[in-house]
């Protein structure tokens, strides 16, 4: 039968055996980063195609280097620990795939140097987030978009992410159906989960970096399709 499965404390077990300590670093500070992997089931090959994994897990270590955790593996070491994770789920149709590198340690106080690490894996079934054959209606959010100096926007940290709850949670409580944020500057940043394109006298236009934005590896795909 199959169940969401997780990879925690160097063992594959069934996510509802999963349990953390409610002292942990990261759930008292949100001292933890994370990638959202996207498993796409294929009737075809009859398997889960996980998108992009390399650049994912090049992303996650990049983000635990950031906020000093400790992610020894190599980024084909994680890849091959989530597709374990994967295939014993065994879920055949579209899963999301959540890698976590956070402080485990039991310690009060906000620092991050002296704080036992660890990392984790689950994978749950997942259909599309958003509706992908009709046009969103947005809001633009009175949140500004946590800017580079208080949190790099490059690393995808845990707390990082109630800013875009609560400009999602305004934009829904509105009758919208997705945020746009703003930088300090009033240029366009991103959404509360996603990169933003337009598409200007045939060309494609995303805000730059230096806009707070998380570079993304969906947005990449897109202009990679589109060069070719």
């Amino acid at each position: 039968m199959p169940r969401p499965f997780c990879y925690l404390q160097k063992r594959f077990i069934p996510l509802e055996e999963a349990r953390l300590p409610v002292m942990t670093h990261a759930f008292l500070y949100g001292t933890a980063v994370f990638e959202g992997v996207r498993g796409n089931w294929s009737d075809e090959r009859g398997e889960t195609l996980i998108f992009r994994p390399i650049e994912h897990f090049q992303r996650l270590k990049q983000s635990a280097h950031i906020m000093h955790i400790g992610l020894p593996q190599s980024a084909e070491e994680l890849s091959d620990i989530t597709a374990q994770v994967v295939a014993k789920a065994g879920f055949h149709e579209d899963t999301y795939i959540r890698p976590i590198a956070y402080k485990s340690g039991e310690v009060i106080g906000p620092k991050l140097d002296g704080v036992e690490d660890d990392f984790m894996c689950f994978a749950i079934p997942f259909g599309n987030y958003l509706d992908p054959y009709a046009g969103l209606r947005c809001q633009t959010s009175t949140w500004r978009r946590v800017p580079d100096t208080s949190i790099p926007a490059r690393a995808k940290v845990n707390g990082l992410y109630v800013n875009s709850a609560l400009a999602k949670t305004e934009a829904v409580e509105n009758g919208f159906d997705e945020a746009i944020m703003l930088n300090d500057d009033g240029h366009v940043s991103e959404g509360s989960g996603e990169n933003l394109v337009m598409v200007r006298h045939g060309r494609l236009i995303t805000p730059a970096r230096s806009d707070n934005v998380l570079e993304g590896i969906t947005l990449d795909s897109v202009f990679e399709l589109a060069r070719n």
